[in-house]
């Protein structure tokens, strides 16, 4: 069991994930109807599918999950892969690295970056490995000090993060990307979704059995204090 503080819901999941996506921003869209944009956040945790799968996620099976995943809230940002394909990130580690490494100032800017390189990534089609859009990405938050991330990146401060992310992740049970811990114990993995997948991994496409997005609002209101 984790233990995930009052006012937080634990988020994790791969900046190159679709359904990490979907969840993000659903959870954020859920907060704002709500009202409780000052009450809750996210914290936003490392779950590289690259290191637990041993290899880059394929590319195919993103471009069959995406025309799925996105018809579900197309208010996320999606598109398929537009630029070359030699531009197509086969590594999410440097973007999972920052997203960590904006936690030096705080939560909310942290989690405000991840957002904005899922955005990059899937509505934009941008390389999101290289610093370069990274701190390009930070530069349109608000809430993130884009300077003061170069320097904690250049440092390496909060590589480890990533790898001490992962090792919890499977001591607690994380089941995939993403997974969602809530302050009362409450924990769900791909919130909302049923699904299967038709025909071979890489070769068919994702099936959604059911979605249900009133699951956003219920697990934002499992986190607002008491």
């Amino acid at each position: 069991m984790l233990d995930v503080a009052t006012g937080t819901l634990v988020v994790y999941g791969d900046i190159a994930c679709p359904w990490s996506h979907l969840c993000v921003h659903g959870l954020r869209q859920a907060r704002r109807r709500l009202g409780l944009d000052d009450e809750v956040v996210l914290d936003l945790r490392s779950f590289p599918l690259e290191l637990l799968n041993e290899r880059a996620t394929p590319k195919r099976t993103l471009d069959a999950e995406v025309p799925v995943v996105g018809a579900l809230d197309p208010s996320a940002g999606w598109q398929t892969w537009q630029r070359p394909e030699f531009e197509y990130p086969v590594t999410t580690l440097p973007a999972l690295e920052a997203v960590q490494a904006a936690k030096e100032q705080g939560l909310r800017a942290s989690e405000e970056l991840g957002r904005a390189l899922r955005y990059a990534f899937f509505a934009e089609s941008r390389t999101v490995s290289l610093v370069p859009v990274i701190l390009d990405a930070a530069k349109q938050c608000d809430g993130v000090d884009a300077d003061a991330l170069s320097e904690a990146l250049t440092e390496g401060r909060a590589r480890a993060m990533v790898m001490e992310q992962r090792e919890l992740a499977e001591r607690i049970g994380v089941k995939g990307s993403p997974h969602v811990y809530a302050p009362d114990g409450t924990d769900v993995a791909n919130p909302g979704i049923e699904k299967h997948w038709e025909g071979e991994e890489g070769e068919g496409f994702p099936v959604i059995d059911a979605f249900d997005p009133s699951i956003y609002e219920d697990l934002i209101r499992r986190a607002v204090p008491r």
